[in-house]
């Protein structure tokens, strides 16, 4: 079996350092803009009509934009490395499913160079009719290859003159059209097929967003060129496609469009001398971005090790992966042999396809779902990336059905081989035995896997002695874990565990508590001999199948410093067991009424000193829908004003790379007030206040009870943090 690597080696660009214009935009726009648009888009207006193709129009790249925004979402969630859209898809749905994609994607990329250079040569054929079709194909794919072995940078280089011969193409089209003048009308007849057909033949057209994501390994900063590069190609190719029907219904009539695959070469100032070069360019510029894309794939297939990894070798010299590039030349050159390509053409789009129906399939889960760790610069609701997913599975469909179904058997072949075992059915009622399987298989699969600080969620366990007077607490833990955790109210007993009626009377009455608040949280009464002991019993044991505990909450011991002394003691030995601990004082589930911005304030002395998990939480809560409008400032104290530029900058910086919107403050020290004193003026007016709490050696608590006294009495809404958890200062 095809195990992941221990670590991912391609965890991001170390490549050409290339920017969002060369690198993403330019392949991307110049693969949108191709031989649709030169040859087919007239036939498209001469069937549909003016209406019906700008409805075509809009529908493809509705789906297209979509597509461009869930990857957009992806990529600025991770850094992306190489691979492009199979990198992202692994590392969102898994190799399994990212091989599953990623190899056939790879071939289809591979194939591309070839369906390229055989249009291309058909095209020069136009021109020169005796010129030997695959005799020319196969040296357009040699000098493709060539060129890319040469430099991925001359490559894209060779891509902005083809941009400028498009644009002259265009301009010398619209420059020889007379607008007085309407030829096509506005409802098309539809004479060569019904709606569907003409979408199927026009949607390949806006297909080529994975152009410039191939080469995400070669980006200076992936998460800001992808999307701006990928976003203004769609937009560039919509407004190009958008404005085709209006131009061509003033070039010629309806039949002549349909039937005159070269019209644009008789319409357009300086005829074919003007549009020719775009249309090769076109071509040729496709060609050069799937040789550039298909080394990259392999290249993140053997990173993966889903194939040899000596495919992925990198030359010294070139930095390049050449034998990839070699063996993708090699498949594209064999492809040339075959002859006709007609039969591959439909399978190697519904490879396609699928990709993009997976990228918004992975964007739409990922939002559901909602991860702590999924915090994407652009977010894209679930609902539309799964509307781009289906719309890119319906297309699929209507293009070609029977390569539709060959492409969906392939890799659904492909998954299986990877996966190596299947998942038996056994139920009865379809749905309860469904989720039962899902349910029992999570806890298998978490109760064996590799926990990382992107997978932490909040597991909150709080203890109350009696749950009617700390509802409040509850659902505070629960505004944490929103959707995210899991919550357990807990309920010490002390009484002879002989003897559980009282504490099963009193969990049926704390099930209707929580019910009756409107809790997603599970409760707990435990019958102990004694509470100490107890207390670590249920802390330890609390958990089931992998989703154990990681964070106990305490209510405030009011004035009580030897029970505040007593928490300190438990929370050292909470941290033993790599348990975070929280003390609560005066805050409830909402923010006080009549703030129109609650501010929650995290007081930060460090990553390692509870930072990170403060961070965290205040996060967390502030997507609550009680504490949605709050605003969240990380605050610090430095004695050395000269200091404090710095301090800034890293701070912001630390926001920036954990995706957390926050602001900056940095207070300078006055020698003649004390720290605390600094705290309560800066933070009276707060609606919550984070604090850590210190690592205290046995034996100080008391004493350290009664500095947290100090500090908190004059903040009357607290929560003290300290971080216990394994990922200690690697939550952010």
């Amino acid at each position: 079996m095809t195990s992941p690597p221990a670590q991912p080696s391609n965890n991001g660009p170390q490549g050409l350092g290339l920017g969002w214009f060369l690198g993403v935009y330019t392949p991307t726009v110049l693969t949108i803009l191709g031989v649709i648009l030169y040859m087919r888009m007239g036939w498209v207006v001469g069937n549909s009509g003016v209406l019906g193709a700008m409805g075509i129009v809009l529908l493809a790249n509705g789906i297209t934009f979509i597509t461009a925004l869930s990857i957009s979402a992806l990529s600025t969630n991770m850094r992306v490395g190489v691979g492009g859209a199979y990198y992202i898809i692994s590392r969102s749905l898994g190799l399994e499913l990212g091989g599953a994609l990623g190899i056939p994607l790879y071939l289809s990329q591979a194939l591309s160079v070839t369906l390229y250079a055989y249009g291309l040569a058909e095209s020069l054929r136009l021109v020169w009719p005796n010129l030997p079709v695959q005799v020319i194909a196969a040296l357009i794919v040699i000098g493709v290859v060539l060129v890319a072995a040469r430099s991925t940078v001359l490559a894209l280089k060779l891509q902005l003159p083809i941009m400028l011969f498009i644009a002259v193409s265009l301009v010398a089209l619209v420059s020889g059209i007379d607008f007085e003048v309407q030829n096509t009308p506005l409802r098309g007849e539809w004479v060569d097929g019904g709606f569907w057909q003409v979408f199927a033949v026009f949607f390949p057209a806006v297909t080529g967003v994975l152009a410039g994501v191939g080469l995400s390994g070669d980006l200076r900063d992936p998460a800001r060129s992808i999307p701006l590069g990928v976003l203004l190609a769609v937009v560039t190719g919509f407004i190009v496609y958008g404005s085709a029907p209006w131009v061509l219904s003033h070039a010629a009539s309806a039949d002549q469009l349909r039937n005159n695959e070269l019209l644009w070469t008789e319409i357009a100032t300086g005829g074919a001398w003007f549009i020719m070069p775009g249309l090769w360019g076109a071509i040729l510029s496709s060609a050069i971005g799937s040789i550039l894309g298909a080394p990259r794939t392999l290249q993140a297939l053997s990173m993966d090790r889903l194939v040899p990894a000596k495919l992925g070798e990198i030359d010294a010299e070139t930095g390049e992966p050449m034998l990839a590039l070699h063996i993708s030349g090699a498949v594209a050159l064999a492809a040339v042999a075959l002859g006709d390509l007609n039969a591959v053409a439909g399978v190697v789009s519904m490879f396609f396809l699928t990709t993009y129906g997976m990228l918004n399939l992975a964007a739409g889960l990922e939002e559901l779902v909602n991860d702590p760790h999924y915090r994407p610069r652009i977010r894209v609701p679930w609902w539309m990336s799964f509307i781009g997913a289906g719309g890119c599975f319906v297309a699929m469909f209507a293009i070609n059905p029977t390569a539709f179904f060959l492409a969906v058997i392939i890799e659904l072949g492909i998954w299986w081989y990877l996966r190596r075992r299947t998942l038996r059915a056994a139920w009865g009622d379809l749905r309860t035995g469904l989720w039962f399987a899902m349910a029992r298989m999570s806890m298998l699969q978490l109760r064996q896997a590799r926990h990382d600080p992107r997978n932490w969620r909040p597991h909150i366990l709080v203890f109350s002695i009696d749950l009617s007077r700390n509802i409040d607490l509850v659902a505070l833990a629960s505004q944490f874990g929103q959707d995210r955790g899991i919550v357990t109210a807990t309920t010490l007993v002390q009484a002879d565990t002989a003897d559980v009626e009282h504490a099963l009377e009193l969990r049926r009455r704390n099930v209707g508590l929580l019910k009756d608040a409107g809790l997603l949280a599970f409760t707990e009464v435990i019958a102990v001999p004694d509470l100490e002991a107890g207390f670590m019993t249920v802390a330890q044991a609390n958990g089931f199948g992998g989703i154990n505990s990681n964070m106990v909450v305490f209510g405030w011991p009011g004035d009580d410093a030897d029970r505040l002394a007593d928490m300190l003691v438990r929370s050292r030995q909470l941290a033993s067991l790599h348990k975070s601990t929280m003390i609560v004082r005066g805050v409830q589930s909402a923010p006080p009424p009549g703030i129109k911005e609650p501010e929650i304030i995290v007081w930060w002395k460090g990553r390692a000193q509870n930072g990170d998990l403060m961070l965290l939480l205040a996060h967390l809560l502030s997507l609550s829908d009680d504490w949605r409008r709050s605003r969240i400032t990380l605050a610090s104290i430095s004695s050395d004003p000269a200091a404090v530029p710095k301090v800034t900058a890293d701070l912001r910086r630390l926001l920036e790379s954990g995706r957390i919107t926050a602001s900056v403050e940095v207070l300078v020290q006055d020698p003649v007030i004390s720290i605390v004193d600094t705290i309560h003026v800066r933070s009276r007016e707060a609606a919550l206040v984070f604090l850590g709490l210190a690592e205290v050696s046995a034996g100080d608590e008391r004493a350290y009870a009664d500095s947290i006294h100090a500090l908190v009495d004059e903040l009357p809404r607290a929560i003290l943090v300290r971080n216990g958890g394994p990922f200690r200062g690697r939550l952010v």
